[in-house]
């Protein structure tokens, strides 16, 4: 049997300017954020000026919805149950009926198993990279590091890796008037702090990075603080910001000279523009939704993120990266793993996943919104001393809905073990060229890396057998 990975457990200059930094927050009332966003905006308009045009929209999906289950979910607990397979390999749950006669889940997830009829499964994804960080890379960009690389064990991403999704999307097809991609939870790392790879836009340089939403979501009156006006700052003060812009001009160039602080220009009015449109702060309002609503996603900070999801997919966002754990243990279940799925992963995920797919189905824009729920690998089929399972990438599952995915299908299969393919084996990269197929851009694309060379975006072959 192929050696599991194995996890490490370890871990004022003055400004030359009478105008200071403290003073600049204090005038123009901006959080954090908005100092930050116009970076983003900055550097973006420099890279769109290569930017490649947008390919022919052929697919279903406006958005994704990419659920990412950091640590890799069991799949004989999950989507892929063996309950006549020998124990303690079977481990100790059984399987449920689900709503397509034929297809079972593990008991653990009764809310998904009764959607099944609005979903897909595919039982049948496979590589041989067993580690963490590195399998990140071909789960969010269908890209594999060289063969050998595995041996390195846990080391940082680099700024050469090929981009994920929604940096692309960022690339080819930019929004003005809202965040093509934004990522609703931490950063993931491992216990040593090692980054996962696959989350960064890669080559695609700091333009094309995420909005980032990583605070607790829960408060009755939560307010989403990426994209929060000051709340010391009267709404009238913030028209009056847009004059006191134009007052700036003769001290941006010694702003700029603090890497803290950026410049007052085109781009902070952009910031402003995006900070204060009305569509903009009704997609982040998480607070306004009904408390019934709120409660039917699971009062933790993973359901108000997969709520805070169907919002932003609601409103156009075209990428939302929805992460599922900060750090280890999580869905990295190598001890306690029977009690951490019964008492907290499974139930969690199955309250939000089955209410974000229910309401994109009763909202009418399921069809134009793929849920997929993403993980670098599976687990092992035996169950080790610490009545835990180990990493497996060799077979394991994951499930999408909407935006073009064939409703009730589950395909591919595993042995009495799920242990190995038995049909319709894929690499990851096949998954994410479907995905690209679902967003509607031409398998021929081709970007430019960091030194202007061209590079085929997808490698995959698009998956046939998942498509509506």
């Amino acid at each position: 049997m192929p050696r599991p990975g194995s996890d490490m457990r370890h871990r004022s200059r003055s400004h030359p300017s009478a105008i200071t930094r403290r003073d600049v927050l204090r005038l123009g009332g901006l959080s954090v954020a908005g100092l930050m966003l116009p970076d983003l905006l900055r550097a973006r308009a420099a890279a769109l000026a290569t930017a490649l045009p947008a390919s022919r929209a052929f697919g279903r999906a406006r958005s994704v919805i990419m659920i990412y289950l950091h640590g890799g979910p069991a799949q004989q607990e999950t989507w892929d149950p063996k309950p006549e397979g020998a124990y303690p390999e079977r481990g100790e749950f059984g399987a449920i009926a689900t709503s397509v006669p034929g297809v079972r889940f593990g008991e653990l997830l009764p809310k998904s198993a009764r959607i099944m009829d609005k979903v897909a499964v595919i039982r049948s994804l496979t590589h041989s990279n067993a580690n963490h960080v590195q399998a990140s890379l071909p789960a969010m960009t269908g890209r594999h590091h060289p063969p050998g690389t595995e041996a390195r064990g846990d080391f940082p991403p680099s700024p050469t890796d090929f981009p994920a999704v929604g940096a692309v999307l960022d690339r080819i097809r930019p929004r003005e008037q809202m965040p093509t991609w934004v990522q609703v939870g931490p950063v993931m790392t491992r216990m040593n702090g090692t980054v996962l790879h696959g989350q960064s836009p890669g080559f695609l340089g700091f333009a094309h990075a995420p909005l980032l939403i990583d605070q607790d979501l829960t408060p009755d009156r939560v307010v989403v603080e990426s994209v929060a006006q000051d709340r010391g700052v009267p709404s009238t003060r913030l028209e009056s910001r847009r004059t006191l812009l134009e007052t700036f001009d003769d001290e941006r160039r010694a702003l700029d000279q603090v890497a803290t602080v950026r410049t007052f220009d085109l781009y902070q009015q952009r910031a402003l523009d995006l900070l204060t449109a009305s569509t903009v702060a009704r997609a982040f309002d998480l607070a306004s939704e009904p408390a019934a609503v709120r409660e039917s996603y699971g009062c933790n900070t993973f359901g108000q993120s997969c709520l805070l999801a169907r919002r932003l997919a609601e409103a156009g966002v075209p990428m939302i990266s929805v992460h599922y754990c900060r750090r280890p243990p999580g869905w990295d279940t190598h001890g306690r793993h029977f009690t951490d799925m019964k008492q907290s992963l499974c139930p969690t995920l199955d309250t939000a996943f089955s209410s974000l797919v229910n309401e994109l189905d009763q909202r009418g824009i399921l069809d134009s919104t793929l849920v997929w729920v993403n993980c670098e690998f599976g687990r092992t089929p035996h169950v080790n001393k610490s009545a835990g399972r180990d990493h497996w990438p060799w077979v394991y599952s994951q499930i999408l809905a909407g935006g073009g995915i064939a409703r009730g299908v589950c395909l591919g299969a595993s042995d009495s073990i799920a242990a190995h393919p038995t049909r319709d084996p894929h690499d990851p990269s096949d998954l994410i060229a479907t995905v690209y197929h679902l967003l509607g851009i031409s398998p021929d694309t081709v970007i430019n890396d960091q030194v202007g060379r061209p590079l085929n975006l997808i490698q995959g072959a698009r998956i046939d057998g998942l498509l509506a």
